[in-house]
């Protein structure tokens, strides 16, 4: 049963993952590495580092069950942080993206702060803790 469950979480994210995946040869081919760590793909350097650092300003990001992040060294220290992340995937699949938006726009349309403000962050930062 626990096999069942866990093959439905990875499939029911497997729309997220698959965009984290077009990360991964790019990352690779220039320098970067990849490693399985909890049951998620872990992605840096190359684009994946690039990507964090121009477009998202974050050290790493979940795409399903994809980590990405701007080095080693960012994986190891955002990991519990970006795993409560990756069970927020399983648990939504395809509209944690949808959602993950609202709840950041929700946020700033109260005149709060869209990151430290959205649901799924607090979540991730109370349970990584």
């Amino acid at each position: 049963m626990a096999r069942m469950l866990r093959l439905f979480a990875y499939l029911w994210a497997l729309p997220n993952t698959l965009l984290g995946c077009l990360f991964i040869l790019p990352s690779w081919w220039r320098g970067g590495g990849i490693r399985w760590q909890q049951g998620a793909l872990e992605v840096h350097g190359g684009l994946a580092s690039w990507f964090l650092e121009r477009v998202c300003r974050a050290e790493a990001m979940t795409l399903g069950h994809v980590i990405l992040g701007r080095s080693a060294v960012s994986l190891d220290f955002c990991r519990a942080h970006e795993q409560v992340h990756v069970r927020q995937y399983c648990l939504w699949g395809p509209f944690f993206l949808p959602a993950y938006g609202l709840s950041s726009l929700w946020a700033w349309c109260r005149g709060r702060h869209p990151y430290f403000d959205n649901w799924f962050e607090r979540q991730a930062y109370a349970k990584s803790r």
